[in-house]
């Protein structure tokens, strides 16, 4: 029997039970008789045998499964060792869902599908032979971190590392376009190369004219962004690896761009075919000056990308309106359309209730906490990676007469509950710093130039964190009780500690720091000044205990640290986001992201097998009143566990709001007296509550209809972790 020949087994059926209770119970000892059915019926039955590790790697190398290159970095002597060493630690997966995820989407198989050529420790070695890079005690410790799950390298990262045959390791791009055809035509190239490499593609449409704008001085003849983003969701639709994967990106519009109305309208079920864009993401600019003109229910002026520009000899995206709103008003030279404030609110609420789109980025925010010289005007596909660009200048002839800065993304994950059982917290993210800098290091985006320019000088990195709910349900803390957002704010502060003292090390030891330091907050030791002036450590008791056993660093520690990085600097322009997480926290048996989560017992339909059932990580009796769906919790209770964390990550966030179309009562006070239906002004409060506590940027609204269904919900994992 093979894998494309599995007949007659049970894991499935057993899986099934879960969902059936007994004398009212969830009968999760169901799940571990899954998995045992699992293992037994399709992993052990149809796992290639060899007699030894040295018959595995010839065989691997001889047919070209993995790169023989990175072989030759190490002796076999120490890859037997680190086996020995990974065998030791006795890992298990935990659930039937952990397992079944492994090994449909990140086990190497034969070429014919047929069997199976490794399992997860033999995944977590080449992943710490690769990252290691010939370095035998940092490829032990990265081994160290993933064997234990305190680590999680992104999907992309982990499913490609060593494979001969591979994607990229990276997990998503950003680029933008400036008006003018060179630059469009070369956006919508890029977009087809970075589609079809893998990986979430954002654009920044803001510079573009707007409908009906002059061209060489013809009135009217501009035909505005909503064409070009059907070019480009052709595009994405085109590249699409081979049919393996639908081409996944996101387009970025200013919402005081004169197109606003008709971008939004782009997404509508009801839309005109010819201007409905159906799998491309929505996600639109919000600077302050908007939620000013809301408060007070003015009449707000979009303004016209061309005029702005020929006025202010940048493109639109790098004017800050509001420092200029007033000037852009009251300069004749400057075309303008008047709206209502209010209605574009309403029309952005509509959209969100009917798609879950637009993605909302509070890009005045952004750049205010942005300690890195530039500006920030736009975000990726999932809403967290938060980075300076500089536009590129594009000729007759497509080639760069000015080469810009774009992004690439790589990510990867801690554990928190994992994370919170070691004494040796500072070392795991230092490791997990030297993994994520390899990815860095050696991505080489060559087909977009400014992609590959700017990660030259940038060498970003993304570390974030999964497990939260998880964490405090078996610490029996309620999400959003003050307790869970003080720990919340607590880890994160270690972690943006841990990866600073990371980054400045490795600056140190190469003698080389990103591009700019010396103009970012950092250089002058501004960016520390909040540590320097409050200490972030616990101070509740209970918080206190739970952090029993990992050092916290006092305000002398941020005093160190300010002066070794102003002396020595920093490698990584960017360190932290906090991805979504996909796949990858079910094979970590951590609940996804800082979330909450959906049911206590997830039901995913999964393509060609039916449903399969996934109960929360340390699910118990014990547990159960801890684990709240997110649609029965406040999500201002949300907005406070992600702006814990903000505070202390340069980068974004992917949150995502849970709402019912029918809110049960006692859940949001603005409702007692009014409908208990969902409605636009519930959507504007909590964006505007979001706004204020110093949030980024809003991810997915997802809404549970009457009939049990989900709008928005989230069908991406291009960037997911």
């Amino acid at each position: 029997m093979s894998l494309k020949d599995l007949t007659d087994v049970t894991y499935y059926d057993l899986n099934n039970e879960i969902n059936i209770p007994v004398d009212n119970q969830i009968p999760l000892h169901k799940d571990q008789e899954a998995l045992a059915a699992f293992l037994k019926e399709n992993v052990q039955a149809n796992t290639k045998q060899f007699a030894s590790l040295r018959e595995r790697f010839d065989y691997l190398l001889e047919e070209d499964y993995i790169e023989a290159e990175l072989m030759e970095k190490y002796s076999f002597d120490f890859i037997e060792k680190l086996y020995d060493y990974l065998r030791a630690q006795n890992f298990h997966f935990r659930s039937f869902m952990a397992a079944y995820k492994f090994y449909a989407q990140y086990a190497l198989k034969t070429n014919d599908n047929e069997y199976y050529l490794e399992n997860f420790v033999d995944r977590v070695a080449m992943n710490a032979l690769y990252f290691g890079d010939g370095d035998e005690e940092l490829a032990m410790q990265i081994a160290d971190e993933i064997i234990h799950q305190r680590y999680q390298p992104a999907t992309p990262s982990f499913l490609n590392a060593g494979r001969k045959h591979r994607g990229e390791l990276v997990s998503c791009f950003l680029i933008q376009a400036n008006d003018d055809m060179n630059s469009i035509g070369r956006t919508i190239n890029s977009a087809l190369q970075l589609s079809k490499l893998g990986g979430g593609v954002g654009i920044n449409l803001t510079n573009l004219r707007e409908a009906g704008a002059p061209i060489k001085g013809i009135e009217g003849a501009a035909s505005g962004v909503v064409p070009v983003m059907k070019l480009l969701e052709d595009s994405f639709s085109y590249a699409n690896q081979l049919g393996q994967r639908q081409g996944a990106g996101v387009v970025y519009l200013n919402v005081f761009h004169p197109d606003i109305v008709s971008f939004l309208s782009a997404k509508k079920e009801n839309a005109d075919e010819k201007i409905r864009v159906k799998t491309l993401s929505l996600g639109v600019v919000v600077p302050d000056k908007f939620y000013e003109l809301i408060k007070h229910d003015e009449d707000m002026y979009l303004f016209s990308p061309y005029s702005v520009e020929k006025v202010y000899g940048k493109p639109y995206a790098y004017v800050d309106i509001t420092k200029e709103y007033d000037n852009l008003v009251n300069n004749p030279e400057i075309k303008k359309y008047k709206v209502k404030a209010r209605n574009i609110e309403n029309e952005i609420s509509k959209l969100q209730q009917e798609s879950g789109y637009p993605y909302v980025v509070n890009v005045d925010t952004a750049n205010r906490e942005n300690p890195i010289y530039g500006k920030i005007v736009m975000s990726n596909l999932c809403s967290e990676i938060m980075q300076v660009q500089t536009p590129s200048v594009i000729d007759n002839k497509q080639n760069y007469t000015e080469l810009g800065t774009d992004i690439s993304c790589n990510l990867g994950s801690t554990n928190i509950v994992n994370m919170m059982a070691t004494p040796h917290f500072g070392k795991s993210v230092e490791t997990m710093v030297r993994a994520l800098t390899f990815v860095t290091d050696h991505s080489d985006i060559d087909v977009v130039p400014s992609i590959q320019h700017g990660n030259a000088l940038a060498h970003t990195i993304g570390l974030g964190a999964m497990g939260l709910h998880g964490y405090l349900a078996k610490n029996h803390l309620y999400y959003g009780e003050p307790d869970s957002v003080e720990f919340t704010s607590v880890y994160f502060m270690l972690l943006n500690y841990w990866t600073l003292r990371a980054s400045n090390k490795i600056a140190k030891e190469r003698g080389q720091v990103f591009h700019n330091f010396e103009k970012s907050k950092y250089a002058d030791g501004s960016y520390f000044d909040k540590y320097l002036a409050q200490d972030f450590g616990p101070k509740s008791a209970r918080v206190k205990e739970l952090f029993q056993g990992i050092d916290i660093p006092t305000t002398a520690d941020w005093a160190d640290l300010k002066q070794a990085v102003m002396q020595d600097g920093l490698y990584h322009q960017n360190r932290m986001a906090v991805a979504p997480t996909g796949s990858i926290s079910y094979i970590n048996d951590a609940t996804a992201s800082l979330q909450p989560i959906v049911n206590r017992v997830e039901e995913r339909q999964e393509k060609k097998i039916g449903k399969i059932y996934y109960p929360a990580p340390y699910l118990s009796n014990d547990t159960l009143k801890y684990y709240q769906s997110a649609y029965d919790i406040d999500m201002r209770k949300v907005v406070d566990i992600y702006a814990a964390a903000q505070q202390h990550v340069d980068q974004g966030m992917s949150m995502t709001f849970f709402m019912r179309s029918t809110i049960p009562d006692g859940i949001y006070d603005w409702k007692n007296g009014r409908t208990n239906k969902m409605t636009t002004r519930d959507l504007n409060i909590l964006r505007n509550y979001a706004h204020h506590e110093g949030i980024k940027s809003i991810y997915y609204i997802r809404t549970f209809t009457d009939n049990d269904g989900e709008v928005g919900v989230n069908q991406c994992e291009s960037c997911s972790i």
